[in-house]
C-alpha cells in the first residue's frame, strides 16, 4: 500500500466577487469570480507554479491587482525591485480595483479631523446606478451611509473608461439655506470630454438619494442646485485621469473649508492648483505607502 497523500490545509479556495453587483450583496465586491487553489500552495511551499497556474494568475492581473500584489509567484523575495519598475502600474490607466486600493492607502494617511468632514462612496456605485437593473440596489447601499451628517460626499466616477470626481457639498442642508448652500462640484482632468454630459445622471442620482432617505425635495428643487465645474489642471495623456482623481481627493480633503461658501468659489480649484510633477511625486509616494 502506498503512503496516503496528505491534504495541505493551507490550500484554500478563494472567491473573488465580480464587478456585477448581482453576484454579492456586499457593496465592496467588484472582482470577477474564480477559484484560486494555488494561493495557499504558493505560500506554503514557495515552489514555482505551473503554466496553467500562471495563466490563471495572469487572467486576474487587471481585475484583482491589489490581491495579486501579495502573492509570491516565485521564491525570490531578496531580489531588489527598482523604483522605476515598481511605479509602472501608476503610469497606466487605473482599473476600479487598483483605484480603491490606492484610495484606501491615501485615506488612512489623511488627518482624522479632515476625514470626519467627508463621506465617500465606492467608485463603481455611480456607474452601477446608471444601469436601471442595479439602481435600487445601489440606493440601498447609499442609504446605509451617513451622507447627510457630513459636510462633503466624495463620489469617484468612472464612466466610458474615464475618471472624474463628484463632490456633494452641504448635502444634508436645506436647499433653501442661504449660509450653507448645497452645491455640486465636478472635478475633471479632461474637460474637453464635456463633463456636463453626466449632469442628468448626477441630478437623478441626487434626487433618488433624497427620496430614498425620505427627504421632501422635488426634482424642480434638485435642478436649482448649482453644478460647478472648476477649471482644474488637465492631464497630459489618456492614462492619467485616475491618478488625477486620487490627487484631487488628497488636496481637496486637506484644503476644504469646514463650511463651503459658494460665494468664495472656486477657492483653490484653479488652473494653477498644482502641476504635473506634483501628481507624479504624489503617485510615487502613494505606491510606496505614502
Amino acid at each position: 500500500m502506498g503512503k496516503k497523500k496528505q491534504v495541505d490545509d493551507s490550500i484554500i479556495p478563494i472567491d473573488i466577487a465580480p464587478s456585477d453587483p448581482d453576484y454579492n450583496r456586499h457593496p465592496v465586491s467588484k472582482h470577477r469570480s474564480c477559484w484560486i487553489h494555488v494561493v495557499g500552495y504558493l505560500r506554503a511551499s514557495r515552489k514555482k507554479i505551473t503554466k496553467q497556474e500562471a495563466q490563471r494568475l495572469r487572467s486576474l492581473k487587471l481585475t484583482a491587482p491589489c490581491f495579486l500584489d501579495n502573492i509570491p509567484c516565485r521564491a525570490r523575495s531578496k531580489r531588489r525591485v527598482t523604483r522605476k519598475k515598481s511605479t509602472s502600474k501608476l503610469k497606466n490607466k487605473l482599473d476600479s480595483g487598483s483605484f480603491e486600493c490606492y484610495l484606501e492607502t491615501l485615506w488612512s494617511r489623511l488627518p482624522a479631523d479632515k476625514r470626519d468632514l467627508f463621506t465617500r462612496l465606492d467608485c463603481q456605485w455611480f456607474a452601477w446606478y446608471r444601469k436601471a437593473s442595479y439602481r435600487e440596489k445601489v440606493l440601498s447601499w447609499v442609504k446605509r451611509k451617513e451622507i447627510f451628517s457630513t459636510k462633503y460626499v466624495l463620489v469617484p466616477i468612472v464612466c466610458w473608461g474615464h475618471w472624474s470626481l463628484l463632490i456633494f457639498c452641504h448635502f444634508g442642508e436645506s436647499l433653501q439655506s442661504k449660509t450653507r448652500t448645497p452645491c455640486i462640484l465636478l472635478l475633471d482632468s479632461l474637460q474637453m470630454s464635456d463633463p456636463l454630459r453626466l449632469e442628468a445622471d448626477i441630478r437623478r442620482f441626487m434626487f433618488d438619494i433624497y427620496k430614498a432617505k425620505g427627504r421632501p425635495e422635488n426634482k424642480r428643487m434638485i435642478y436649482q442646485v448649482p453644478l460647478l465645474v472648476p477649471k482644474v489642471p488637465q492631464q497630459r495623456n489618456g492614462k492619467e485621469c485616475g491618478n488625477f482623481v486620487l490627487y484631487f481627493i488628497n488636496l481637496f480633503v486637506k484644503s476644504a473649508p469646514e463650511n463651503f461658501n459658494i460665494n468664495d468659489y472656486p477657492y483653490f480649484m484653479k488652473n494653477d492648483w498644482f502641476n504635473a510633477e506634483a501628481v507624479e511625486r504624489f503617485c510615487e509616494r502613494l505606491h510606496f505607502g505614502m
